[in-house]
């Protein structure tokens, strides 16, 4: 279970990039999280889009509605059950986020000003479904590759 939170200014997407980015933002986490492209996984994963008015985001100490359209901002939250997440997997997934922001924005890189923080949620600290969720649940699933599963073990017997 996973939910990625993009906040932006108001307008800086429209509903054609925000419906290409429900995809590619939950692919680029689900695959580095389960070790494969597993459609049926997807079901496991929240995209929010928040539009904040230039007003109300602020960079380099100004706000966005007094420094001019060249700044392009936006900030992108992963929140994820506790796995394994590994500091290689963590930039995996952080550059395949940017990646997905830049192909739907037509753009060939990222803006230097788009940034990602990713969040692991403790096990035991994730409910849904009218109680507490484990990843370990999750790995009988089928989705998980087997050394993504064991690897997930591994971290949480660690």
């Amino acid at each position: 279970m996973t939910i990625i939170t993009v906040n932006a200014p108001k307008g800086r997407l429209s509903l054609e990039q925000r419906r290409a980015l429900a995809e590619t933002l939950t692919d680029a986490v689900l695959v580095p999280e389960v070790g494969q492209f597993a459609p049926a996984a997807r079901a496991g994963f929240q995209v929010h889009f928040v539009e904040r008015e230039p007003d109300m985001m602020a960079i380099g100490g100004r706000l966005l509605v007094d420094a001019g359209p060249e700044l392009d901002v936006m900030a992108v939250d992963v929140a994820v059950m506790d796995a394994a997440w590994q500091p290689d997997v963590r930039a995996e997934v952080i550059e395949r986020i940017l990646a997905a922001l830049a192909a739907a924005c037509g753009l060939e890189k990222p803006a230097p000003a788009w940034w990602v923080n990713f969040r692991v949620i403790d096990e035991g600290s994730w409910g849904s479904s009218g109680g507490v969720q484990s990843i370990l649940s999750l790995l009988r699933s089928g989705v998980f590759t087997e050394d993504r599963a064991e690897a997930v073990r591994a971290a949480l017997a660690g």
